[in-house]
C-alpha cells in the first residue's frame, strides 16, 4: 500500500530522545510499508523474542495491504474499485470494519472525511498521475463529482453495493491509522505495555521509556522550508495523527492549489489552516478526524471537536505568523514540556 502521493506532506512528527540518557535502553524494530517507514520502540527490559515478534508484525502489515492497498491491483479494496457491477461485492470483515469507521468518520464531519474523493485528488495533480497540465473547470470537477460521495455506495455487513459504477474507494485516509492500531494490539498481545508505534508519523504510545519519563513527541512547525518544532508533548496512552498542507501543494498565477480537496466543493480548500493534530485512543479515529479538521478549517474544526470532547489542536497562519488554537479537551489530555 503505498500513501506517498497522498500522505507526503503529513504534519510530520519527531520522535525525541534524551541525550543524557542511554541510547540502547530502547529496542527498535523498523521497516518499510505503505510507502513510507514504521517505527516500533519499547524498553529491552520487556520479555519478548524480538525476531518472532517482527515476523509477526511483517506478516500482519502485509495482511493489511493485501486488504486495502489501492496500489496493489489484487488487493481486495482494488478488486472493488475495478467491479463496474451494482449487485454487492463481498469483503472481509477487517475491510468492512476499517470502511464502517469512515463512514462513521464522515457522517460526523458532515461529509468532509470522504474515502471516495479519490478521483477528485488525481483530478487536482495530488494523485499517481500528478500535476494537470491545465487547472481543472467547474465542468470537469462537476462530471466527477457525480460518482464521489458516502451517499454513492451501501455497506451491509460484509458487502458493498455501488450505486454508480465509477465509484473508487481510498481508504488512505484511515487505513495507515487503523495499522498503527493493529501493531499495538500486536504489542499489548505480547504483554508488551511501553512502547511507541509510528507509521509515516501516525503514532500510539502506552507507558513509558526505560527511563520511567514518558514518550515525547516533537510537533513539527508547519514551514515549507527546513525543520523546526512547534511545541514538544506528552500524550499519555493514547494516539497522535496529524495533517497539513504547507509542503504538498503547487502554484498557478498566484493561486495557491492545496492537496487537501473539499468533497462539497471538489476543490483545493482556501483557509488559513496549515496543520491539524488529533490526540485520542484509536490512532485510525486520529488519522481520519486530523485530515477531517484541516478540510474543514480552525472554526468548524474546533466546534466539533468540542462538540465531541476531541483533542485537537489547530495551526493557523496569519502573514508571517503562526497562531495556536485547541480544543478544551486538549490540555486535559496533553502535556507540553
Amino acid at each position: 500500500m503505498n500513501f506517498k502521493s497522498v500522505l507526503n506532506a503529513v504534519f510530520v512528527l519527531l520522535l525525541l530522545g534524551c541525550s543524557k540518557e542511554p541510547q540502547h535502553t530502547e529496542l527498535h524494530i523498523s521497516g518499510a510499508t505503505m510507502g513510507t517507514q514504521y517505527n516500533i520502540k519499547f524498553p529491552e527490559n520487556e520479555d519478548i523474542d524480538v525476531e518472532v515478534f517482527k515476523a509477526d508484525v511483517t506478516k500482519r502489515l502485509f495482511e493489511i495491504n493485501k486488504l486495502m492497498s489501492t496500489y496493489d491491483p489484487e488487493s481486495e479494496l482494488s478488486r472493488l474499485n475495478q467491479y463496474r457491477y451494482t449487485k454487492p461485492f463481498p469483503i472481509s470483515e477487517e475491510t468492512a470494519l476499517v470502511l464502517e469507521e469512515a463512514i462513521r468518520l464522515g457522517e460526523l464531519s458532515d461529509g468532509v472525511l470522504d474515502v471516495t474523493v479519490g478521483p477528485l485528488v488525481n483530478l487536482w495533480g495530488f494523485g499517481p498521475t500528478k500535476r494537470p497540465e491545465t487547472i481543472p473547470t467547474d465542468e470537469a470537477v462537476k462530471q466527477i463529482r457525480e460518482y464521489v460521495g458516502l451517499d454513492k455506495f451501501r455497506l451491509s455487513g460484509n458487502s458493498v453495493t455501488k450505486l454508480h459504477s465509477l465509484l473508487y474507494i481510498d481508504l488512505s485516509t484511515i487505513a495507515k491509522g487503523y495499522a498503527v492500531d493493529e501493531l499495538a494490539r500486536l504489542l499489548e498481545q505480547a504483554n508488551v505495555t511501553n512502547y511507541l508505534v509510528e507509521i509515516g508519523g501516525e503514532m500510539r504510545v502506552s507507558g513509558k521509556k526505560s527511563s520511567g519519563k514518558a514518550w515525547s513527541i516533537a510537533v513539527e512547525k508547519p514551514i515549507t522550508q527546513g525543520r523546526a518544532v512547534q511545541r514538544i508533548i506528552s500524550i499519555g496512552n493514547n494516539a497522535i495523527a496529524t495533517s497539513g498542507d504547507y509542503r504538498n501543494y503547487y502554484e498557478e498565477d498566484g493561486v495557491r492549489y492545496s492537496h487537501l480537496i473539499n468533497p462539497k466543493t471538489g476543490k483545493p480548500i482556501q483557509h488559513n489552516t496549515v496543520s491539524v493534530a488529533v490526540v485520542h485512543p484509536s490512532s485510525m479515529v486520529a488519522d481520519g478526524l486530523a485530515t477531517a479538521f484541516n478540510v474543514m478549517g480552525v472554526e468548524k474544526a474546533l466546534a466539533l471537536a468540542n462538540e465531541n470532547d476531541i483533542a485537537a489542536l489547530v495551526i493557523v497562519k496569519n502573514g508571517d505568523k503562526f497562531e495556536e488554537l485547541t480544543s478544551s479537551t486538549f490540555d486535559d489530555v496533553v502535556e507540553t514540556y
